[in-house]
């Protein structure tokens, strides 16, 4: 027996979860199918706790980010759980580091986003914890904080089946057809059949997408994130200390206590090596660890402590790490969105301009940058540049 809807979105992690809500909040019949059971630690949208913040290098995502704002606010009536937590947002960095501030804070004032300039003694004067000489400097953004991960996504869920979608859970797919403007799909000895379908399959978005024979460079890796029991946990509370990012190569992010109590979750971004998304293990990676203990040695040693819990995830990267947000060329009632290892503070409205693709075919929302057939990503061996 086929069962007929209008949408099928494949991946219910953070992604899929947000385009699944918006569909049925448009009053569409929408199926959402994971392949593992919901909130399930195999991907990349698990655990407490995600940055969010305006800051970033380019108009292009300061602007998604307002939008990312608005589209957590209309969840957080919808579902009536706070799932944004404004913590401030500072990006520190050794004044000859990697990654430059100016394109970041410019960017904010181009978008009308306020922010401040701290060179070390202000950093040291509001965070003691901070361990740096006078060549190190920041910006502060008071919106920047936490999206809530977990809750998040089980927020979209439970917002989605109340609007009337289906989810179903443990149910992989088999196989997958398109023509004549329908696609089915074969999962858990079921056919589905609908007009549009929506790809949000993190790891797995290269597997799917070769069902449809497009085939781009993505990188899946092994990503971890390590909870210290903090020697000085009141300098790291909740409401006291700001998330953060190092501004260098490696970069670091953490967070003030969240989530784990007694605990401050800290780690490097994009660290981690290749891994294959099926066959990948969960131990931990003693280079990351060694790397993020030897950062805190160095500059926050009042966060050190005794590791109290270790957590891996993936990234989905492609060459450029700008996110993929499209209909395929050849074949636009198929949408597909990859999130490149930091969209989940941007699932929600990601989610929303998915629902705008499947059913209007177009969005208000600036995506021209995350085309799927943008140069960078019709190459053979394209140059990697992963620090955002």
């Amino acid at each position: 027996m086929t069962r007929d809807y209008d949408v099928i979105v494949l991946g219910l992690g953070g992604i899929g979860s947000g385009a699944a809500y918006w569909l049925a909040k448009r009053g569409t019949r929408v199926l959402g199918i994971e392949q593992f059971e919901l909130g399930h630690a195999r991907g990349e949208s698990h655990d407490h706790s995600r940055i969010i913040r305006y800051s970033y290098f380019s108009p292009t995502y300061v602007r998604l980010a307002k939008d990312a704002y608005a589209a957590w606010e209309s969840l957080e009536r919808d579902s009536g759980e706070q799932v944004v937590f404004k913590t401030g947002g500072l990006d520190i960095r050794p004044r000859d580091g990697a990654i430059p501030l100016e394109p970041y804070a410019n960017s904010m004032q181009e978008c009308g986003i306020p922010f401040e300039r701290l060179d070390a003694a202000e950093i040291r004067r509001r965070w003691p914890a901070w361990r740096i000489g006078d060549n190190i400097h920041g910006l502060l953004q008071p919106d920047g904080g936490i999206v809530a991960a977990a809750r998040a996504t089980a927020a979209h869920q439970r917002a989605a089946r109340a609007h009337g979608a289906t989810l179903l859970e443990r149910t992989p797919v088999t196989a997958i057809e398109a023509g004549g403007g329908e696609v089915s799909v074969e999962a858990g000895r079921e056919r589905y059949r609908a007009g549009r379908l929506v790809v949000a399959a993190g790891p797995w978005s290269a597997n799917i997408l070769a069902q449809f024979d497009v085939r781009i460079p993505l990188e899946v890796t092994k990503e971890q994130v390590t909870y210290f029991r903090s020697r000085d946990l009141d300098a790291f509370a909740f409401g006291e200390f700001p998330i953060w990012i190092w501004m260098d190569d490696p970069a670091y992010y953490g967070f003030p206590v969240f989530g784990e109590q007694g605990a401050v979750k800290i780690t490097q971004d994009a660290g981690g090596k290749p891994v294959d998304a099926d066959t990948r293990g969960f131990e931990e990676d003693s280079e990351i660890t060694a790397r993020v203990t030897g950062f805190l040695e160095r500059y926050l040693p009042g966060a050190l402590g005794p590791i109290t819990l270790l957590k891996t995830c993936l990234y989905t990267l492609p060459p450029d790490r700008d996110f993929v947000i499209d209909a395929l060329p050849e074949m636009p009632n198929v949408s597909v969105a990859i999130g490149a290892g930091h969209a989940f503070k941007f699932a929600s409205v990601i989610g929303r301009i998915l629902s705008d693709l499947a059913l209007d075919g177009r969005t208000e929302h600036d995506i021209a940058a995350f085309k799927i057939d943008r140069p960078i990503l019709q190459m053979e061996s394209p140059p990697k540049t992963y620090m955002v």
